[in-house]
């Protein structure tokens, strides 16, 4: 299979790329930062409007910003028929009614993403996979586990904030092998597909075994629910994220599973 691959270099293509080696398939990744690679050529470009002409695949990924890469796709040439996979994000749905007016914005902006991805596919007579993502880790460069951790290394304090509402983060190596089979199964499905770990665990509990997971001994902090309410009061950057403590966040991997073959680890960060 010949396939190009948008932000190859991100989490997720960094165990995607491995996998079209593994299999055979040639690969032309399309980065800001380009790199040598035996196995793959490697080409600069930038979504929606620094694209080089692309060469004839059989399909197309999209690991990066998926506004930018409908924006792109409405109006690419593409010879023949490739297939469409795209990664997008359950905050899709879980920021649907946030707080912040930000977050609302976001979670409109990747519904409306997804519906032109799908309107533009049928239009074309294209096959297409989406991927709707919960929180991703696994390689270290997350904007949300891996910078907590971080921090709590430095200053040898983990803070355990109190929040009963459901998470469930998902493997980036768990997420490749999902956007491989979108590849490479028969009859993928033209639809979006919610795309969890294996566990749900509150949100408490996803600190904790992250705490639990570090080099380094940290010394636990619980964070009771009245200082996050302060702090949500006098910061508007985390009220969002306060909101969202007793709130689930979960995906429904049963299509995902079916549809796919694909089993996402449990959490082990």
């Amino acid at each position: 299979m010949r396939v190009v691959v948008f932000g190859a270099s991100g989490s997720i293509g960094r165990f995607l790329l491995p996998q079209l080696r593994e299999a055979g398939d040639a690969f032309t990744a399309v980065s800001r930062q380009p790199r040598d690679d035996d196995a793959g050529a490697w080409i600069r470009g930038m979504l929606p409007d620094g694209v080089p002409a692309l060469p004839e695949v059989d399909a197309v990924v999209c690991l990066g910003p998926l506004d930018h890469f409908v924006a792109w796709l409405e109006r690419a040439t593409l010879a023949g028929t490739p297939r469409i996979v795209a990664m997008s994000s359950m905050s899709a749905e879980s920021k649907r009614e946030a707080p912040l007016d930000a977050e609302r914005a976001l979670a409109a902006r990747l519904r409306d993403a997804e519906a032109r991805l799908a309107a533009t596919c049928e239009r074309r007579g294209l096959h297409w996979t989406v991927l709707r993502a919960t929180l991703i880790y696994g390689d270290g460069r997350d904007r949300s586990l891996t910078p907590l951790a971080q921090r709590a290394m430095r200053w040898r304090v983990f803070p355990l904030p109190a929040g009963r509402g459901l998470r469930q983060p998902v493997h980036a190596q768990d997420l490749a092998a999902a956007v491989f089979a979108a590849l490479h199964v028969e009859n993928a499905p033209d639809r979006v597909l919610e795309a969890g770990g294996g566990e749900r665990l509150s949100a408490h509990q996803m600190f904790a075994r992250v705490r639990a997971g570090l080099p380094r001994w940290t010394l636990p902090l619980p964070v009771p629910r009245l200082a996050l309410r302060l702090a949500a009061r006098l910061s508007p950057r985390v009220r969002g994220a306060v909101a969202r403590l007793d709130e689930d966040l979960v995906a429904d991997n049963r299509e995902l599973e079916r549809r796919l073959g694909v089993k996402p680890r449990d959490f082990r960060p």
